[in-house]
């Protein structure tokens, strides 16, 4: 393992990689969406069970990712229309912080 300057261990940080874009980043930078049992939904803690996918949160990445099937390809299902307009009224709040 490295040590950090204090001597202590240098705490992973997972790198996940967004839809929209393709950057890689820190995990933490992410809304997390995953397939559920129940469908496709936001997961703002990160930990639900079931398939993710990962997307920044700046709407040219939402746009990205809803506008094509990257999300349905990354999720390995079909989106139905309430979830995509879930997904959409998400991404609206998103464009309005902005």
């Amino acid at each position: 393992m490295t040590k950090a300057a204090s001597g202590g261990r240098v705490k992973h940080t997972p790198i996940r990689t967004c839809i929209g874009c393709r950057q890689a980043e820190g995990k933490r930078t992410f809304v997390r969406i995953v397939r559920t049992p129940q469908g496709v939904v936001i997961d703002p803690t990160g930990k639900l069970a079931g398939r993710g996918a990962y997307v920044h949160r700046s709407p040219a990445c939402w746009e990205a990712a809803l506008k094509g099937n990257r999300l349905e390809q990354a999720l390995r299902t079909k989106l139905t229309p309430e979830e995509r307009t879930s997904l959409a009224a998400y991404y609206e709040e998103i464009k309005a912080d902005e």
